[in-house]
């Protein structure tokens, strides 16, 4: 049903366009459908497969990343810069401390590795409080991997929480656990973390490096061993010193000026189109053309 959708859409456009069609089809693309000077920021991970020939085709379009991680699978794009998410300073109140427990705050899948964070509380025999949602996809992860690990007594499973309650779960935290194992775009857990003051520790994965200041507002971890030694030394930081830093990197204001300077930037000319070899953009089209369950494919119900 598909493929007899496209071949209608196809003819139909073949017919239209004509000699006009063929001036259209030499033009760029952003100069086809957008007529204003304009960007685009990426906000997911841009490894998936449907996106990489879709994305080839407007490669010229002025772009901004959430992280310079997040461009590693499309070197190719028109990127004009990089910016970090940021937060109103006075959305997330500072908790001075100290905790009473780990806190891990998302989603729970495969991807997110709550077990890793189970592993480190019951190590070393601290509390860990898990705040997150399971969407229906990951139903069967949840009850099969996941859930016999909530029998510790040690970990209490709180579900899924709003908005209002994040500052108080993270900021009576010892430390916010993000023992990730995928190429994360951004974590704004991270920085909702930081803004109430509590460290991070990460798994070194994606943009966990760019959000992190090692050593001050929090730890990036490559194994259990690390992530067991950051646990161990995480409450020694300066929770004062982690706000700050917050402020300093992720504010609000700070993004903002950022995205004026990118406007700006963009405003006083596009600059040039990053070339794309003939071979790369082949490969970008034949990876949107594969099957659903090629790496970095999720399939959805």
């Amino acid at each position: 049903m598909r493929k007899n959708w496209r071949r209608k859409r196809s003819a139909k456009r073949s017919n239209s366009e004509g000699a006009s069609g063929a001036r259209w089809r030499n033009c760029p693309p952003s100069q086809r459908f957008v007529t204003r000077t304009h960007v685009s920021t990426q906000h997911g991970r841009l490894d998936i497969a449907d996106l990489q020939g879709l994305y080839v085709q407007f490669r010229d379009l002025p772009n901004v990343s959430i992280s310079d991680d997040q461009r590693g699978p499309m070197p190719w794009m028109n990127w004009v810069a990089t910016v970090h998410h940021g937060l109103s300073a006075d959305q997330y109140a500072f908790h001075p401390g100290p905790g009473s427990y780990f806190a891990f705050l998302g989603r729970i899948s495969p991807e997110k590795r709550v077990d890793r964070a189970i592993e480190i509380a019951t190590r070393l025999g601290v509390p860990l409080k898990i705040a997150a949602k399971v969407d229906k996809v990951d139903a069967d992860y949840f009850e099969t991997s996941i859930s016999p690990l909530l029998r510790n007594d040690l970990v209490e499973y709180v579900g899924e929480i709003g908005e209002g309650e994040k500052a108080e779960f993270l900021g009576d935290a010892i430390a916010m656990l993000f023992p990730i194992d995928w190429p994360e775009p951004f974590g704004m857990v991270m920085i909702e973390s930081m803004a109430c003051g509590t460290p991070v520790i990460a798994y070194r994965a994606g943009s966990v490096p760019e959000v992190i200041t090692e050593g001050v507002t929090g730890f990036v971890v490559d194994d259990l061993d690390e992530a067991l030694s950051a646990a161990e030394r995480v409450a020694a930081l300066d929770r004062r010193r982690v706000r700050e830093e917050f402020e300093r990197l992720f504010s609000a204001q700070r993004m903002a000026e950022d995205y004026l300077r990118v406007y700006n930037h963009v405003i006083e000319g596009p600059g040039e189109v990053p070339a794309v070899k003939a071979n790369a953009e082949a490969a970008a089209v034949a990876t949107w053309k594969a099957p659903p369950d090629v790496p970095g494919r999720r399939p959805r119900p």
